[in-house]
């Protein structure tokens, strides 16, 4: 639980500092007026807000669809592909092509959320000096520079710190509800549904502020494989709900008593001698929420290049304790350089609060349509029951993303600019890598066919001390390297290991499971396939995998120190066939660029690599 409050909750629990403060916002191109009907209507929405897309979507509900224990948009994409291979294989693709842009707005998220989190913690200096405002914007920038480089040496402090915030704000919030008990009944669905029903056009363009309060409930199902679906479920409930709520009641407990509070209520709520002891530790819990959202982005980027919407890209594990902890140079330097373009853009939270729900309720969208359908097809819910759950839960969620539709020209284009960049980069990868995947299995040729002829003599060979590792997409080709060794230098290896790394849609694949050993028909030719498969959340590890095996499945002991290691790399040009829109193949090939360096990527020997080269047209 310590743990899932360090990583998990960040985001969601850093919202209080913000929420009420956008709603109210006189600079918002529709306003919310300050009134004793609007304040409590406004705490209401946000209640039942946080209760029924966080609680019931998230806790009670989606995070009981997991993909062997791991959760998130990623996790309901990997379950539509095996129903894809099984049936519906239409209304699969269409689902999985939404849960991809699903995917892409949380790219839009991980950008939005530091800029967002740490401006709105280093802007509470305006409340304890006024004149400390033209600062506020360098600060922030210096904080998120400090931080790229991720957060391994205080990521044990996360928990503790976590739990510091979620106390303080929670007395800061009785502290307010004593002051005015009453805003207690805001409590009651009667204050929210009277305020939607009386005063629609008010409330409604309310919504595009209020989601801000479930701003990060994506991280509550993405992080369920790294701490539990009962640790998280039972923080939200037993701390983190309780204080948020808290929090949101005493800052309305404070605009009732003045209106002119709702220029910063969350700071204003803290007594005086309070005020910077505040921003600093919510200095500190943005900078945990930001860090957490940014370690989401690395794991959907990881996870997205195992399933084949992104290059391979090079991760570094920052901890051998902490489970998640990764590093993605190439996201890493593009989150930070977009953070940074945004804080300096639109250099205030209230500025940036305008976006951000876009990416949230789009987000929260896909993810519960996904839900519904994998419910009503894996655990075969009644459809009566399907329909009126979906129904409910879609209604509030349309009218979130209608809400922040509002706010199209005011900035909410930018995540979904972001989105469909990244949705369009991720198509075209996988488009592309089919394309080159059938040409390139084209010039390979049969495997079994290779190995015959070899068997056969043809062509002449000579057979040199020694063992060989290819490195081959399947056992169905034979690798483009292992045949021009063969065709231009008439040469072979006394034992050969042609390898392929399959990538399983589970999340960690046992290691009884992990090798399996093909002798292609001979059992005295020094020839093998090994076949190594790694889950999606894995880092596959070669020299490892191969480590593993029986020397009697492999017709021989293998060498594995003095092994060689050979890699087919393929140079992509633009060709003129009909496969692909011209732009998109030159988006493929531009993407091709960022490809993480094979030897790297799979563990091997740098000093034993050889790489040997190709072409192919796409």
């Amino acid at each position: 639980m310590v743990g899932a409050l360090g990583v998990v909750f960040g985001d969601i629990g850093t919202s209080p500092i913000y929420t009420l403060q956008t709603v109210f916002n006189p600079s918002d191109p529709h306003p919310v007026p300050v009134s004793t009907e609007n304040v409590f209507g406004v705490v209401s929405l946000v209640f039942w807000s946080v209760v029924v897309i966080v609680t019931v979507t998230y806790v009670l509900l989606a995070m009981r669809a997991d993909n062997d224990g791991e959760g998130g948009i990623m996790a309901l994409i990997t379950l539509l592909r095996r129903w894809r291979g099984q049936r519906g294989r239409r209304a699969a693709l269409v689902l999985a092509a939404l849960g991809i842009f699903g995917a892409s707005l949380f790219f839009g998220d991980s950008m939005i959320t530091p800029a967002i989190s740490v401006l709105s913690a280093v802007e509470g200096l305006k409340v304890v000096q006024p004149s400390l405002d033209e600062l506020i914007v360098p600060i922030t920038a210096v904080i998120i520079v400090v931080q790229r480089r991720g957060t391994e040496a205080v990521g044990r402090l996360f928990g503790p710190v976590m739990i510091m915030w979620f106390v303080a704000i929670g007395v800061c919030g009785v502290a307010g509800i004593v002051d005015r008990p009453e805003i207690l009944k805001a409590l009651s669905p009667t204050y929210a549904l009277g305020f939607l029903v009386g005063h629609f056009g008010t409330a409604f363009f309310a919504l595009a502020a209020v989601v801000l309060a479930v701003t990060g409930a994506e991280a509550l199902y993405a992080d369920m494989g790294h701490f539990g679906r009962r640790s998280i479920t039972r923080a939200w409930l037993i701390l983190v709900f309780p204080a948020c709520i808290l929090s949101y009641l005493g800052q309305g407990a404070l605009i009732l008593d003045n209106p002119s509070n709702v220029s910063s209520p969350f700071f204003l709520l803290v007594p005086g001698w309070g005020r910077v002891p505040m921003i600093l530790l919510a200095t500190a819990a943005t900078v945990i929420a930001s860090q957490a959202v940014i370690t989401g982005a690395y794991s959907v980027a990881s996870q997205a290049a195992q399933l084949g919407y992104l290059p391979r890209l090079r991760i570094a594990h920052t901890s051998e304790s902490t489970i998640g902890q990764v590093y993605v140079p190439w996201i890493n330097w593009l989150l930070m350089v977009s953070v940074l373009t945004l804080v300096f853009a639109f250099r205030s939270s209230t500025a940036l609060a305008f976006a951000f729900g876009m990416a949230v309720t789009g987000t929260i969208t896909i993810t519960t349509l996904l839900f519904f359908f994998i419910a009503r097809w894996r655990w075969g819910a009644p459809l009566w029951l399907v329909g009126i759950g979906a129904t409910v839960l879609l209604v509030v969620d349309l009218l979130f993303v209608a809400a922040n539709l509002t706010k199209l020209i005011h900035g909410a284009w930018l995540p979904l600019l972001i989105g469909l960049a990244a949705y369009t980069v991720m198509t075209t990868w996988e488009r592309g890598r089919e394309i080159v995947t059938a040409e390139r299995r084209r010039l390979e040729g049969s495997l079994r066919e290779f190995v015959d002829h070899l068997r056969n003599g043809k062509p002449s060979t000579r057979c040199v001390h020694g063992t060989a590792i290819f490195l081959n997409r399947g056992k169905q080709t034979a690798p483009l390297a292992m045949r021009a060794n063969v065709e231009h230098n008439h040469v072979r290896h006394e034992r050969v290991v042609i390898m392929s790394i399959e990538t399983e849609p589970v999340p960690r694949v046992p290691a009884r499971e992990r090798i399996v050993v093909d002798d292609l028909g001979y059992a005295d030719d020094g020839i093998t396939h090994v076949t190594a498969r790694f889950g999606y959340m894995e880092t596959p590890d070669v020299p490892g995998a191969l480590a593993t095996l029986d020397p009697a499945a492999t017709e021989g002991r293998l060498q594995l120190d003095q092994a060689s290691y050979v890699l087919s790399k393929i140079e992509l040009r633009c060709g003129s066939a009909p496969t692909m829109a011209r732009w998109r193949k030159r988006l493929f090939i531009a993407t091709s660029y960022i490809t993480a360096d094979a030897a790297e990527y799979f563990g091997l020997p740098r000093d034993r690599t050889v790489v040997m080269g190709s072409h192919i047209e796409v």
